[in-house]
């Protein structure tokens, strides 16, 4: 027996210009241009969802940077200081620390410190 798709077809179909909904025109009507456009703003999504990340740890480190500014160390040698320490808190808990809690970011910045004023840290 011959087999048919009109079933599939129609539900992938409906599928998609039920996600096509809000397009403009005959992007929202004809198949062919609902995939396209579809296709366009999947892969639109798919840039922006890594970008955003990107924008964090930029949003993060700027923070940092004013952080431990006003406690007299520059963001480099924070880092290396903690790098030093083997602290493993990474730059959003980091920078939520220095807005949430500064007593215990004030405790890190000094450990930081501590670790880069060593003698041991030049030996390494």
């Amino acid at each position: 027996m011959r087999t048919k798709k009109s079933t599939a077809r129609r539900q992938r179909r409906k599928r998609l210009l039920k996600a096509a909904s809000g397009f403009w025109g005959r992007r929202h009507r004809t198949f062919r241009n609902a995939k396209e456009t579809l296709r366009r703003a999947w892969r639109f999504g798919w840039i922006s969802r890594r970008v955003k990340k990107r924008e964090y740890r930029g949003l993060w480190i700027t923070r940092l940077t004013a952080a431990v500014r006003a406690r007299g160390i520059n963001y480099s040698s924070f880092i290396r200081g903690l790098n030093l320490a083997n602290v493993g808190l990474n730059r959003k808990v980091l920078a939520d620390l220095a807005i949430s809690d500064p007593a215990a970011f004030d405790h890190i910045v000094a450990l930081a410190k501590e670790q880069l004023t060593a003698p041991a840290a030049s030996a390494r």
